[in-house]
């Protein structure tokens, strides 16, 4: 099969990975012709686009013989054996690694600029080249994705010769290649152009990407309107406000903590990530004005969780849709306590910088699977994260925000723990829309 260029090779290839459109996935181009294909891609599964930068880490004086990788976010893949085989040093692999992080870094700038790198923690992600000669770059790309969480990981290309593909299925959950001759010289040669990516093609695509997931989102948001309700919480009358975008697959009951409130810019943010992916959500205050006075009442966790699960009740009542919790701080505590109802059924949990331990013995109890959200530097709660979650019985995950403090309020910090509830919520709140999952 020979492509008309990079647009067409995307486009085809973008029809080969439309099964996995409801996994919400994060493309990856390898730059610079990669990005072209992977705009196509995105743009067929409607999904966020950014550029995975490797850096091959070559044995000095053989720089073609890899000994191993990095990636951004401090990932560094090594391969002992070819260390030991080729005898290269500490202080030569330290030369190397400096060498190449500053070109990395620089690479990065370039075409990000000051945009964050997407998350990819517990994310499907789908790495795509304009083709694979050596597959060299490609498995080093695998690597570090894994290493910055990914939870799957799909190599997708136009072209590969054969025997590079049979290798590289063991990097990756899953290789779709549309052509893999057993001849093969270059890459270029199954183009009939195969013209030089720029630096600002690949900044222009990748900001076209970022405003057609942004107006989607947009979109979603905007298709539902935000109602005040007054719900009868055990005699209390406690106000929210409820958004729900048709065909929901589920909405999320926010649970806030000391010091916030459902008006709380950080909350606002959150609800309206989850909202542009088409989750309603309902943001509430668990204590009146009056009460909120006495602190007394912030860590009295047992009538926090049930007033959310007066709430709950009510809030069934009036939606069919699955029900998920999102609580913060003291919230947080009081959302796993309600979950570990019997009759509460709650689909999934999410906390954010949270108070798991405050639940007690309520933890043990808990079905519905939980994500624990901790900043890196906020180290007292991650200790106390941790602590949580080994009295867990359910499905968890601890997800570590790097040089995040308590609040997330780090550039781009927030828009992370935004992106994590949103996969968590869609992952275990929409099981038809998703299909069996892979045992992968």
């Amino acid at each position: 099969m020979r492509f008309t260029d990079r647009e067409e090779a995307g486009k085809l290839l973008a029809e080969r990975l439309r099964h996995l459109r409801d996994d919400h996935p994060v493309v990856l181009g390898l730059p610079r012709g990669g990005v072209p294909v992977a705009f196509e891609v995105a743009r067929e599964l409607s999904a966020p686009m950014d550029v995975i930068v490797v850096r091959k880490l070559g044995v000095p004086y053989h720089p073609e013989l890899g000994f191993g990788a990095i990636g951004e976010g401090g990932v560094r893949v090594i391969r002992d054996d070819i260390v030991q085989r080729s005898g290269v040093s500490r202080t030569d692999m330290a030369v190397v690694e400096r060498a190449e992080e500053e070109k990395l870094q620089r690479q990065a700038r370039q075409f990000r600029g000051d945009e964050p790198r997407i998350a990819l923690h517990g994310r499907t992600v789908i790495i795509v080249d304009d083709g694979i000669a050596t597959g060299g770059t490609a498995k080093a790309a695998c690597q570090v994705a894994r290493a910055q969480g990914a939870a799957r990981v799909i190599l997708a290309v136009p072209v590969a010769p054969a025997d590079t593909v049979d290798t590289l299925r063991r990097e990756a959950d899953e290789l779709v290649c549309l052509s893999a001759p057993e001849v093969f010289y270059a890459v270029g040669e199954w183009y009939r152009d195969f013209s030089q990516t720029t630096d600002d093609e690949v900044v222009s695509l990748l900001q076209a990407t970022r405003e057609a997931v942004k107006a989607q989102g947009a979109h979603a948001a905007q298709a539902a309107e935000e109602a005040e309700v007054r719900i009868d919480a055990g005699g209390v009358e406690l106000i929210g406000d409820l958004k729900v975008p048709e065909g929901a697959p589920a909405i999320v009951v926010f649970a806030h903590g000391s010091g916030s409130s459902r008006r709380s810019p950080r909350n606002r943010s959150v609800a309206q990530a989850l909202n542009g992916a088409g989750l309603g959500t309902l943001l509430f205050d668990l204590l009146t004005r009056e009460e909120e006075l006495d602190r007394a009442n912030v860590f009295d966790i047992e009538v926090l969780a049930g007033r959310l699960m007066e709430v709950t009740r009510w809030l069934r009542r009036r939606e069919s849709a699955p029900i998920s919790y999102f609580g913060a701080s003291t919230g947080a505590a009081a959302a796993l306590r309600a979950a570990a109802g019997a009759d509460m059924e709650i689909a999934a949990v999410v906390s954010r910088g949270g108070r798991p331990d405050l639940a007690g013995p309520a933890l043990a109890a808990v079905r519905a699977p939980t994500l624990l959200i901790v900043g890196g530097n906020d180290e007292m709660v991650l200790d106390l994260n941790r602590r949580a979650q080994a009295e867990l019985r359910c499905e968890s995950q601890l997800a570590v925000v790097p040089e995040a403090t308590h609040l997330f309020e780090e550039p781009g910090a927030l828009e992370e723990v935004a992106e994590l509830a949103r996969d968590w919520f869609l992952d275990h709140t929409a099981p038809a829309r998703r299909g069996t999952p892979s045992a992968a």
